[in-house]
């Protein structure tokens, strides 16, 4: 009997002990989510409570709604190259080819000539020159020839064309008189040849994009250049080649082969009336995707990165005529290089217009 009672005791304390160890091992499990947990929570608060990009990248991907920046029905349109008389339809269809491939033909690898960096007419003049507010040509052949101050002189449109060569496409412009030249400048005016001579375009050119009180913020334009533009221009600026490596499909916006720091786009204006109308893939003038700052702030990153340079010495020989927004000095205003580069403008814009009126 004695003996029974002993076994049963042994019994009892294995049960006992075998129930300890479960308890224990349920509080260690219990004490282990309880820390996973709590650490999780405060490793999220330091990624992103803390980290001002992090909320900005997300705040900046939401999609936003922005009001259309011309309602007009009656914008521009390019003259229809199907209508053109037939003796002048080859060397007009050539011609937009040339804008719309231009390195195919003239670029690094190009077949008739290695003029230019490997862009092409088109990444800047959208669908060929034609779309509105996407730098088209719809006021070329009406305006020109016309004087431009950047050169202090009287320009026809072989010299417009030239400096696109020069300045964007960081090379040497075709001879007048070439089959190539010939060709762009036919189909440029052939584009704009329902413009009255003298009148300029409804929606010709980049779109103005409203000044900001501000300057513009290049740190600002790289978090948004994170969140909307690295996917077609990737991350270091270089672009994205066409399948056949011979031109872009989606232009570098900086670095050896995108335009000099010469380009109207060097212009924070001009390049950032063409973010907003156009940027970033899907934006158009009807359904903008940017606000004014974040287009002014892009625009500012862009230009604010590496570039190949150009001996500006013979630009704006006036220099009273020098537009608020060219980066280089001297000027004929108490603002410096800074300044007429990001802004603000307005004071700027204001001084010069004090002096034309005194």
């Amino acid at each position: 009997m004695e003996g029974n009672t002993q076994k049963d005791v042994d019994k009892l304390i294995k049960q006992v002990n075998a129930l300890l160890w479960c308890v224990g091992g349920i509080l260690l499990v219990v004490v282990a989510m309880l820390l996973l947990i709590f650490v999780g929570d405060e490793k999220s608060k330091e990624d992103f409570d803390n980290s001002e990009v992090n909320r900005a990248l997300i705040d900046s991907a939401a999609p936003v709604n922005h009001p259309s920046l011309d309602e007009s029905t009656d914008l521009w349109t390019a003259a229809d190259l199907s209508q053109a008389p037939a003796s002048a339809k080859s060397q007009l269809e050539y011609g937009k080819e040339l804008i719309v491939n231009t390195a195919k033909y003239l670029g690094p690898k190009g077949s008739v000539a290695h003029l230019t960096n490997g862009m092409n007419c088109q990444n800047c003049h959208l669908n060929a020159g034609t779309q509105p507010y996407g730098n088209n040509y719809g006021s070329v052949a009406s305006t020109y020839p016309k004087y431009r101050g950047r050169s202090g002189a009287i320009e026809d449109i072989y010299k417009r064309v030239a400096d696109c060569f020069e300045r964007s496409l960081n090379g040497v412009a075709p001879k007048v008189g070439s089959k190539e030249m010939e060709a762009i400048v036919a189909y440029i005016n052939y584009v704009g040849s329902n413009v009255k001579k003298g009148d300029k375009a409804k929606g010709a050119g980049i779109y103005e994009v409203a000044l900001l009180d501000r300057a513009a913020d290049p740190a600002k334009g790289k978090v948004l250049y994170a969140a909307k533009c690295v996917s077609c221009h990737q991350a270091d600026g270089s672009g994205m080649m066409n399948a056949d490596g011979i031109g872009y499909q989606y232009p570098p916006m900086w670095g050896d082969h995108s335009y000099n720091h010469g380009a109207g786009l060097y212009r924070l204006s001009r390049f950032a009336g063409y973010i907003k109308a156009n940027m970033p893939l899907g934006a158009t003038y009807k359904a903008p995707l940017l606000s004014d700052e974040e287009a002014w702030d892009l625009a500012a990153y862009v230009n604010s990165m590496p570039r190949p340079s150009k001996d500006l010495s013979k630009d704006w020989p006036k220099i009273e005529e020098k537009i608020f927004d060219h980066p280089f000095g001297p000027y004929a205003d108490a603002f410096g290089e800074e300044q007429h580069k990001y802004g603000p403008f307005k004071p700027i814009k204001a001084a010069q217009k004090k002096v034309k009126k005194g």
